[in-house]
């Protein structure tokens, strides 16, 4: 069993990929591959898992590098002489061969970005509130007055609640599309709902990338992906981008 899809192109010398659910040792409810160790699961479980992870990349668990994740806009450059960003981030990235940056999720976006040219990858963490307070864009500029250029980048989006599940109350999808205009749709139900990774598209696109893709799956849809909308206790798959050494 394999415990990532590894990702489209993003260019020469860069990996990408995202974890599952199967194949760790949690228990329920966060069973089995969670790579989330803020979610209540047990502690040595969650190590076990990212050590799994990170061998399935090729990795040593030291390479990867989490964020503590609040749902905001700061970024952090993981350099070659910090393990771990200072306080809490939703965004970093790095031009640090062989520096694993990881975004935990379920439901919400996960977002790789690079620039294979200038050597540069990142990583945002998308939910509804990250979305509406320019997680991406500032990934993108940061990674731009690193020396990346986005009519160079390429994005792939994870993962995701799909726009037909998530449904929202009115006065929040108005707050969010606002904003981000094209994150506002009808759910399959008809009632009011946000496509978050339509939303990230757009910002990419109008942040000047060319090339972003998405891998497609719905996680609430899919059973062999944790969904916080769908399950309430449960825990986190990841995405993972790295530039090759």
């Amino acid at each position: 069993m394999s415990l990532v899809t590894f990702a489209g192109d993003l260019g020469d010398g860069v990996r990408a990929g995202f974890s599952g659910r199967p194949g760790g040792s949690s228990q329920p409810p966060y069973d089995s591959l969670n790579l989330g160790l803020g979610v209540g699961d047990d502690p040595d479980a969650v190590a076990s898992n990212r050590s799994a992870l990170a061998a399935a990349c090729g990795l040593a668990p030291g390479d990867l590098t989490w964020m503590r994740q609040v749902h905001g806009r700061d970024v952090w450059y993981a350099g070659a002489g910090t393990a771990s960003p200072p306080g809490p981030v939703d965004a970093m990235f790095t031009d640090v061969p062989g520096r694993v940056l990881g975004v935990l999720v379920a439901d919400c976006v996960p977002v790789l970005v690079a620039d294979p040219q200038a050597r540069i990858a990142g990583v945002a963490h998308a939910g509804r509130e990250g979305l509406a307070a320019g997680v991406v864009p500032a990934l993108v500029s940061a990674m731009t007055a690193a020396g990346a250029r986005p009519d160079r980048m390429r994005a792939i989006t994870g993962p995701a609640i799909c726009g037909a599940c998530y449904e929202v109350p009115a006065e929040l999808q108005s707050r969010v599309s606002a904003l981000v205009p094209a994150a506002a749709c009808a759910t399959a139900a008809g009632t009011c709902g946000l496509d978050i990774a339509a939303g990230v598209r757009a910002q990419l696109e109008r942040a000047g990338l060319r090339e972003v893709s998405t891998d497609g799956r719905c996680t609430r849809e899919s059973p062999g992906l944790y969904s916080y909308r769908r399950d309430g206790q449960t825990g986190r798959q990841a995405g993972l981008i790295w530039l090759a050494a």
